[in-house]
């Protein structure tokens, strides 16, 4: 595995600092490609990357038809995505999710080879997907063109979470302190929901808020409807906040503003997100746990960077920890490599 700068240490913002000045500067008008499957999670780590490159990115979406996206990642690309690998070629695309990286793969061969490929996450069809595959070390992918980040990208800087604490939504402000965040994600192919976990999330609100606490959340596309009713129910004003769809979606303001986090364990991005603020985070473990949640999920408390719940907050400090730069970082140093001294 190629061992670029940041691929055995936590980001530390504090520690290492978080702007432009940490990540070599791309020649000027570097033109950058996104290629998004309209997957929310899969945005956020693609123009995480993006803007700590400080590139503005063309983002093209496909939309391959059933058969094309089934057979994703090991058939052509969809016609009808041709726009998405057309040129004029960028010098840098970007892509995550398995239905982009047939696209991604025609964009190299239509370039003759002169667009660096990037590809965020593990691809099922190896590490050939592309020039540079950035595969946290959860997904235990070795290859010499695989840089292995303790987490995903995200687009959670501190300017972000200042501006957000500086002028917080306004339903955030209204509630109590100290707050909570209690984010929820949902069913996945892992494991399902049910009555028990579903009674266990209601019971942290519940119990939150009889403590006195301010209590926000908000639930994902996946999380399941009795979820969303048991916590629209127990989360009322003046002292709870769910969010429900109405309004802008105040998911910022809730990270910024928390002086406690608590996350479900099913996604990956979520829990990294999380650990970008500098507050106390705690993950409530997921239904159907598997191998590489558990093994994200013991990395991160290892580095002391997560506790996992087990039912009462405690005092406790630690260090934002955000892999964005370094991944940013390992895609500028290899993008240089590849383009060499004639750009």
């Amino acid at each position: 595995m190629c061992h670029w700068p940041g691929s055995d240490s936590l980001s530390r913002e504090a520690r290492e600092g978080w702007g432009p000045s940490s990540i070599p500067n791309l020649p000027p008008q570097t033109t950058l490609r996104i290629l998004s499957d309209g997957r929310a999670g899969h945005e956020a780590q693609t123009l995480g990357v993006a803007e700590a490159l400080g590139a503005a990115p063309d983002i093209r979406c496909v939309a391959p038809r059933a058969i094309y996206a089934a057979l994703a990642p090991f058939a052509p690309a969809d016609p009808r995505d041709g726009f998405a690998h057309a040129p004029p070629y960028p010098d840098i695309a970007i892509a995550a999710g398995r239905r982009t990286i047939p696209v991604l793969r025609r964009l190299k061969r239509d370039s003759g080879g002169r667009t660096f490929t990037v590809y965020l996450n593990k691809p099922a069809n190896g590490p050939g997907a592309a020039d540079l595959i950035v595969a946290p070390r959860h997904d235990c992918l070795r290859a010499a063109n695989v840089f292995s980040p303790l987490t995903p990208a995200n687009r959670i800087t501190p300017e972000r979470l200042a501006a957000a604490r500086a002028a917080p939504d306004f339903r955030i402000a209204a509630l109590p302190r100290p707050r909570v965040a209690l984010i929820v994600g949902g069913d996945s192919r892992h494991g399902a929901y049910g009555a028990a976990h579903i009674a266990e999330l209601a019971h942290i609100a519940a119990s939150l808020l009889a403590s006195g606490r301010g209590v926000m959340a908000t639930a994902s596309r996946r999380t399941p409807t009795a979820l969303r009713e048991r916590l629209r129910r127990a989360l009322v004003a003046p002292s709870g906040f769910f969010w429900d769809g109405e309004g802008e979606n105040p998911y910022l303001s809730m990270l910024a503003n928390a002086d406690a986090i608590i996350v479900t364990g099913d996604s990956v991005n979520m829990v990294g997100e999380a650990i970008a603020t500098a507050a106390p985070v705690y993950v409530v473990p997921p239904p159907g746990r598997q191998r590489k949640i558990d093994a994200y999920l013991g990395a991160l408390r290892d580095a002391g960077a997560i506790r996992i719940w087990s039912g009462a907050l405690a005092d406790w400090r630690r260090t934002p920890v955000n892999a964005t730069p370094d991944i940013a970082r390992a895609v500028a140093q290899a993008y240089l490599a590849f383009a060499g001294p004639s750009r």
